[in-house]
């Protein structure tokens, strides 16, 4: 009896194991709330679970459930509000646990007609460091009657680790709202630095050949031609603008060919020489695509706008399960330690986030007066 109960307890702990390190693994809320309610069901062996995270405003923001179908969810109607038993677990780090949660005198409010009957109910609150920050709900063990001190230890254990991913994943979250914020604010200036300032020439110039046009003939000629290149250029800063706001489909195109399309437009727009060396059949469609080409564009970025680089060689291939890119120019170079350039120039600390939230490494190798290498690494 002894040993079987000992290989029960290592069984849930290997189960356990395998759950902390699936939600560990996603980096956005909704993909991770979906791994956290399907190992608890499966941890206590529940038919039903639910997790829910309130709104603040006596909703869920968020309530995802295992055990159900997509037809029997669509049919049960809008989610539940935050009332109820639902609400309880919402006001209490105190876990409760009841044979049939049809005789608690909380049960009540929505059950709408489709809803499946249930009777065994475990909840269990996510408690953090701001407070509780969401709940999982277990009904209907199977095979018993009800849920067991056992159980409700699994579940305690692994709603800590949920209070722990669920603010991680917000953090997260947060900062890629500032990388956009951060990201807008460039392209902001990019359109004020340079297609504005070409734009004013334009009038300028335009102005100018006016003004000759009777009197003059060769030189309105020679003003008007150099209207229509600073129209050219500033169409070329528009392209390349337009192009980092909507990049290629990197699910439909691929990484490789997105990355050759990027290429391309900056070569055109700045005339510098940007040497691509693809391992296309290395580098086929993997999660994350569209983040690596972020982190390609944002050194190449740097490499053309401020390194005042006349060279820029890009790398990408991929070996042994690892997807690697590297960008190096040749130009001023700079101290990646420095602090206050840092503070100056975020997309170094967004590009290091972006490869952290992909499990990969990104080192930033310069000196100034030396050239820059930003190399990338990631599991495929």
């Amino acid at each position: 009896m002894l040993d079987r109960e000992m290989e029960q307890q290592s069984a849930a702990l290997r189960a356990m194991n395998d759950a902390v390190l699936a939600i560990a693994a996603e980096a956005t809320i909704e993909p991770m709330l979906r791994q956290l309610v399907q190992a608890a069901r499966e941890l206590v062996d529940a038919r039903y679970a639910a997790i829910g995270v309130p709104d603040g405003e006596g909703a869920f923001a968020q309530f995802i459930t295992s055990g159900m179908s997509d037809e029997l969810i669509a049919a049960m109607g809008p989610l539940p509000r935050t009332h109820g038993l639902l609400g309880a677990m919402l006001t209490s780090p105190v876990p409760y646990r009841t044979v049939d949660v049809r005789r608690d005198p909380r049960f009540r409010g929505w059950w709408p007609a489709a809803h499946p009957q249930m009777r065994s109910f475990l909840g269990v609150p996510i408690v953090a460091g701001s407070g509780i920050v969401g709940a999982l709900y277990l009904t209907d063990k199977i095979g018993a009657e009800e849920f067991d001190d056992a159980d409700q230890q699994l579940i305690e254990m692994l709603a800590v680790h949920a209070a722990i991913a669920i603010e991680k994943t917000r953090l997260y979250e947060r900062s890629r709202e500032l990388s956009i914020v951060e990201e807008r604010n460039r392209l902001a200036r990019e359109l004020h630095d340079s297609v504005t300032q070409k734009l004013f020439g334009i009038t300028l110039t335009a102005e100018a050949a006016a003004t000759v046009i009777e009197r003059d003939t060769p030189e309105a000629r020679a003003q008007l031609q150099r209207v229509q290149q600073l129209a050219r250029e500033a169409m070329d800063e528009l392209r390349s603008l337009i192009f980092e706001l909507r990049p290629p489909a990197v699910d439909t195109e691929g990484l490789a060919t997105a990355l050759r399309k990027h290429v391309d437009v900056l070569q055109r727009v700045h005339g510098h020489a940007v040497e691509l060396r693809l391992d296309e059949d290395a580098a086929p469609h993997g999660e994350g695509d569209a983040e690596v080409l972020r982190i390609a564009q944002e050194a190449l970025q740097n490499a053309l706008r401020h390194a005042e680089a006349e060279h820029v060689d890009v790398r990408l291939h991929a070996d042994n399960g690892r997807l690697r890119l590297a960008v190096t120019d040749d130009g001023i170079g700079f101290d990646p330690a420095d602090p206050a350039l840092r503070a100056r120039r975020l997309g170094l600390t967004s590009m290091e986030e972006r490869a952290r939230a992909l499990g990969g490494s990104l080192t930033i190798e310069s000196r100034p007066g030396e050239g820059t290498t930003v190399a990338l690494e990631v599991p495929r």
